[in-house]
């Protein structure tokens, strides 16, 4: 852990840590400072040269996307791996890493819903946390060439006997963690509980055995960001009523060690409730709950067991938290979607910036007045250049949007291929590549199949 005098060296007070703040995102929030986020004006959007990319036109038959920009696919569900295995379906989160031989390593989560009823394993049922579970990860190797272009090398199945793995986040000593979005369990069929988080190495070349990281918590779980600084482990719950949690660890970067669970609560303002009448640009002090059951047991038809214990001592609650996002080392705040937020219901996005061991503060960065500009923000990344990356979950046309350094909107990409939403979008190391899933079905019976992109283009032009 670090000392709350190492952490105050680091981090200045939050007021005026502003000039340590990557200039895209401080502008984020300093462009509508005070300003209702669904009150006329107040969105804007931004066209080439404004931070946006211009215009989306057909780029082949999956993506739109801005003129210069183009894409490769190098992964369909179905299609046979380097394991033997065919591709699983339902791709969401995703993470990019460097390897030792130049190439990239993408580790995905396959979000299967299928029942125990109906599951099928996609892995190796004697390395499967539970033989029955149908969801997991895969891992691909992807070469990039001199002109951005991305071929796969190879892939596999690198984790499975887990459920619904929905998101997750990657981690600064070179793992992935995958979120099951579940707790069902032994009551349902299964043969072990559910509603966990696990690790993947990202220099695993084949399937591995691993075990939950029971003190991270059980419960609904989505995605994680990790403070490198710190190695505190954000985490995210993906329920209507929600909370914002951080994971302490005993030993930093050994996360199997143990550690404290803890849950964002408003300072002086108990139960605090995100899910509409917020101001942009607002700054609430922001202080920690401890969860002292982090791994309750499900034995009645209730998710919120975790999410009980912190409100029950102030927790402050969100309207369905899903992605959660690192925001740099210039930045070191911590950005995450609240999907059903807002006076509009259509998704907000929220930044944590810890400013001590016990406390931070919390601040509304954009929220969305309507379904045209921004329809349930899901997964979330920050580009190497500043901007964030919006991954919609909407009803209807599915959108990539950008927010740019002066607080304006844009759109990226529109799915072409169907209604499927998009996930996984994370960039290159060198961040010349933005990687995206669309994501198919997430039952094995169903029709869709997913699909990942890799994505170049002149990033220069605009906030990404």
């Amino acid at each position: 852990m670090t000392s709350r005098r190492d952490f105050i060296k680091r981090s200045a007070s939050f007021a005026g840590a502003v000039p340590l703040v990557a200039p895209s995102l401080a502008g984020l929030v300093a462009c509508s400072r005070g300003v209702r986020s669904g009150s006329g004006g107040a969105v804007r959007n931004a066209g080439l040269g404004d931070g946006g990319y211009g215009p989306l036109r057909p780029a082949g038959p999956e993506l739109a996307l801005p003129e210069g920009f183009s894409y490769t696919v190098i992964s369909r569900a179905g299609q046979p791996m380097a394991d033997g295995r065919p591709t699983p379906n339902a791709f969401d989160g995703m993470a990019t890493f460097a390897l030792p031989n130049g190439n990239v390593r993408l580790i995905r989560n396959h979000e299967n819903r299928d029942s125990s009823r109906t599951a099928t394993p996609k892995g190796d049922a004697s390395k499967a946390y539970d033989p029955k579970a149908g969801g997991g990860t895969t891992s691909l190797e992807v070469r990039i060439d001199a002109d951005g272009g991305c071929t796969l090398v190879r892939d596999f199945v690198s984790l499975s006997g887990t459920i619904i793995n929905c998101a997750g986040g990657p981690t600064p000593w070179g793992t992935w963690l995958t979120c099951e979005e579940s707790t069902e369990g032994l009551r349902d069929g299964w043969t072990k509980n559910h509603g966990y988080i696990f690790e993947v190495p990202a220099s695993a070349e084949s399937e591995v055995s691993t075990e939950p990281l029971i003190a991270m918590g059980r419960f609904i779980h989505e995605a994680v960001a990790v403070d490198p600084e710190t190695g505190i482990v954000y985490e995210t719950e993906d329920r209507l009523i929600s909370g914002f949690y951080r994971y302490i660890p005993k030993t930093r970067g050994v996360l199997r060690d143990g550690g404290l669970l803890q849950m964002l609560a408003v300072r002086g303002r108990p139960n605090y409730d995100t899910a509409d009448g917020q101001r942009v640009g607002e700054v609430l002090p922001v202080i920690w709950v401890d969860i002292r059951t982090p791994n309750p047991d499900y034995t009645w038809e209730d998710t919120g067991a975790v999410f009980a214990q912190g409100f029950d001592q102030g927790g402050a609650r969100f309207s369905r938290l899903e992605g959660c996002w690192y925001g740099g080392p210039r930045d070191r705040s911590i950005y995450f979607h609240a999907t059903n937020g807002g006076d509009a219901k259509c998704g907000q996005v929220w930044e944590y910036r810890p400013t001590a061991p016990d406390g931070g503060g919390l601040r509304l960065v954009f929220e969305s007045p309507s379904r045209e500009v921004l329809d349930y923000p899901d997964n979330i990344t920050v580009s190497p250049r500043g901007g964030i990356v919006i991954c919609e979950d909407g009803a209807g046309e599915q959108h990539i949007r950008g927010l740019t350094p002066g607080g304006a909107i844009f759109d990226f990409a529109k799915n072409l291929l169907n209604n499927d939403e998009f996930a996984g979008a994370c960039f290159s190391p060198n961040g010349r590549v933005l990687f995206l899933n669309i994501m198919g079905s997430t039952l094995d019976s169903g029709p869709s199949m997913g699909v990942t992109l890799a994505i170049r283009g002149p990033w220069e032009r605009g906030a990404f």
